[in-house]
């Protein structure tokens, strides 16, 4: 298996075989809690509800979504308990080419933009559902609060897409275009990265617009 299989969720499941959803699952830990956000969440959990829904992965779809809620659950304990205990001096390497301040940054900023519902809206965000969970290890929050919105994203998630994925699977026009399918997928994931990024854009021009027309005061 090569790092390009890896990303691909039709091959990676073709070639787990037997064990796909037990692979599947150990991704959505891996990416939920141990900080590998390149994996491909969103669009393995719509392919895993496609190859239940066609028979190549046997397990029911309840008990798969089941699973699969833990496994996000589970990642999400894990990624906290690494953000509260060693988290500051994983970030206190500004030259990281993995761990790098700026994924913190730029999570801390959708946290104190969107509050609580962040932690849900996260989970369908690449690399923020990765590094949220560690920047609310590192910001001690409360863990009570933390789990109990994460738990209701990871229903949505984790079990919402493996369940689009069951239904839509069956519709020939994304059966027979499942690449351009999971393409959309991960192009709408990032929709709210894009938007925010151009808001942000568009605040920073027009500071700096407020700034050069500001009236310099003489001493």
């Amino acid at each position: 298996m090569t790092f390009a299989d890896l990303l691909n969720p039709e091959k990676l499941i073709t070639l787990l075989d037997t064990w796909a959803l037990v692979g599947v699952c150990l991704i959505v830990f891996v990416e939920c809690g141990l900080l590998l956000f390149f994996l491909p969440g969103d669009s393995l959990l719509f392919t895993a509800g496609l190859f239940i829904a066609a028979g190549a992965i046997k397990t029911p779809l309840w008990l798969a979504c089941i699973v699969l809620i833990a496994c996000a659950m589970l990642g999400n304990v894990v990624g906290y308990w690494i953000g509260h205990r060693v988290g500051p001096a994983l970030f206190n390497r500004p030259d990281s080419k993995i761990f790098k301040q700026e994924y913190v940054d730029k999570t801390h900023e959708f946290f104190e933009k969107y509050g609580a519902r962040a932690i849900v809206l996260a989970r369908f965000v690449p690399i923020v559902r990765t590094f949220i969970t560690l920047v609310a290890g590192v910001g001690r929050m409360d863990a009570k609060k933390f789990f109990t919105y994460s738990f209701i994203g990871g229903i949505f998630w984790a079990g919402g897409l493996t369940v689009l994925g069951y239904f839509l699977g069956s519709v020939p026009i994304i059966r027979e275009n499942l690449e351009l399918t999971l393409i959309g997928i991960v192009f709408l994931s990032i929709v709210p990265i894009i938007f925010e990024y151009l808001k942000a854009r568009r605040e920073k021009k027009a500071l700096n617009g407020a700034t050069q027309v500001m009236p310099r005061i003489e001493d």
